[in-house]
């Protein structure tokens, strides 16, 4: 069950892969401080998609149409509902960072999913969980 925040969230990960259409989100779960997915590149003739930004031009360099650049897209449009909701403009809502993978193979693919699937009913075991 989804807060109202949670719900921007959602919608917005959601509008992400309409806008996107080179990525694919396979499974993903919003848990209360993080979220989890599965994202797919899906290639085209002509397409490119790059995990990263490629070479490294700046610190806060993404290349258009990389992963980092759909998780930055991702984190600014939540963030801005986020904090309209909340009435805090300008807070921060997400880490700085990301941690992503490269799923190479079926057995890793379906150890991933299933631990992204599973990720609610270990909630209580998170280091930030607040009963």
């Amino acid at each position: 069950m989804l807060s109202p925040l949670g719900d921007i969230v959602r919608e917005e990960w959601e509008r992400s892969f309409t806008l996107r259409q080179e990525l694919q989100c396979d499974v993903y779960v919003i848990m209360p401080n993080h979220i989890h997915g599965i994202v797919r590149i899906v290639k085209t003739d002509g397409d490119v998609v790059r995990t990263h930004g490629g070479d490294v031009v700046g610190v806060a360099y993404r290349a258009s149409r990389s992963i980092s650049s759909f998780v930055a897209g991702f984190k600014s449009a939540t963030t801005k509902r986020i904090n309209e909701q909340r009435h805090t403009p300008g807070a921060a809502v997400w880490q700085t960072r990301f941690h992503d993978h490269i799923i190479r193979n079926a057995g890793e693919y379906q150890r991933i999913a299933t631990y992204i699937i599973n990720n609610p009913a270990k909630w209580t075991e998170d280091g930030f969980f607040q009963p």
